[in-house]
């Protein structure tokens, strides 16, 4: 009998050697290490967003995409089902580290939630480069190249109130998603370009959106059945303000109702445009992953790192322009629409 065990023996003992090979060959490829560390000779680049479905995040991935091409880099894009969605953004830094990307481009969900998943890339030697949101604290990651959310949201309260005429405010706010440092600096942004806090007698109601048409439609449906005599919206971007605005659409005294938003998307423009908002502010949201890609691909190259914030701008967009506060006019907002 002990004989005919011996094979299996050797082959046991021989798949064992293999499997140590193996785990051997995978311990010393180290992601981000080299520039071996990509597909077929390319850098190889991860961009995480909040999600796939906000027309952002679309125009975000899609440039990215189109500058990672033009620089002779492959773009892995991955995201989390839904905006707020912290888990399966760590799950997506987790599986392009798998995949040895030599950076990771982030919209961070949650300022706070991915923090150890960025922290483990970067001990890998992964670039991480945090675009349009922040996280917290900001050197968590390498860079951060975004609008100045503070200062947009300043810029929406100044011209929404200037919009109003001198007509007592009685205003609601659509936020985003709880936890966010865009949406926080944004609300924060408003109220002080309102002149308002969280407090005021003006704020008559508050909701959370999570940048969603849909969300912010019911949301804002139940704030009028509890105070239909709104006259200002703030929204913390164009899917919220849209969702607000067919709220409005067809009830009686609302009209007059200023709705703005921070975006700057081509449709958000022709709903300024039309009339459904009063004004948006314009980011560059090309700009953000055109810088970022090519930040992968010079580290990639040179190893230089990024540090610090770097403001990619905003603007404002109206075709009724309030005195002292600089704007465009939508014929140059769809012109240079998320550039």
């Amino acid at each position: 009998m002990k004989p005919a065990r011996t094979p299996v023996r050797i082959l046991a003992a021989a798949a064992a050697a293999a499997s140590l090979v193996a785990v051997s060959a995978c311990s010393s490829t180290k992601s981000g290490g080299s520039d071996s560390a990509s597909s077929g000779g390319k850098v190889t680049i991860g961009l995480v967003t909040k999600t796939n479905s906000n027309p952002y995040f679309v125009k975000l991935r899609e440039s990215a995409q189109a500058e990672a091409e033009s620089k002779g880099a492959k773009l892995i894009a991955l995201a989390g089902k839904f905006d707020g969605d912290n888990q399966g953004q760590v799950d997506a830094i987790n599986n392009l580290v798998a995949q040895n990307v030599k950076g990771i481009l982030i919209t961070p969900s949650s300022s706070k939630g991915v923090l150890g998943a960025i922290a483990a890339a970067r001990s890998k030697g992964v670039l991480v480069i945090a675009l349009d949101t922040a996280t917290d604290p900001a050197d968590a990651v390498d860079a951060t190249f975004a609008t100045d959310n503070k200062a947009a949201g300043v810029t929406q309260g100044r011209y929404v109130h200037a919009a109003l005429g001198g007509a007592s405010p009685n205003l609601l706010l659509l936020d985003g998603t709880p936890g966010s440092s865009v949406d926080d600096m944004r609300h924060d942004g408003f109220l002080e370009g309102f002149g308002l806090t969280d407090k005021s007698a003006a704020v008559k109601g508050t909701a959370v959106t999570n940048g969603d048409q849909t969300k912010a439609q019911t949301a804002m449906e139940n704030l009028l059945q509890r105070d239909p005599g709104v006259n200002a919206v703030y929204t913390i971007n164009e899917p919220a303000a849209a969702g607000a605005s067919e709220a409005l659409a067809g009830k009686s005294g609302t009209s007059k109702v200023v709705i703005g938003s921070i975006d700057g998307s081509c449709t958000g423009v022709r709903n300024v445009q039309s009339g459904k908002f009063a004004a948006t502010v314009m980011q560059f949201p090309k700009k953000m992953a055109a810088m970022g890609v090519d930040t992968v691909v010079e580290y990639a190259r040179s190893k230089k790192k990024p540090s610090g914030f770097v403001d990619t701008g905003s603007q404002l967009i109206t075709d009724k322009p309030a005195a002292g506060i600089p704007s465009k006019d939508t014929a140059w907002g769809l012109q240079n629409c998320w550039g």
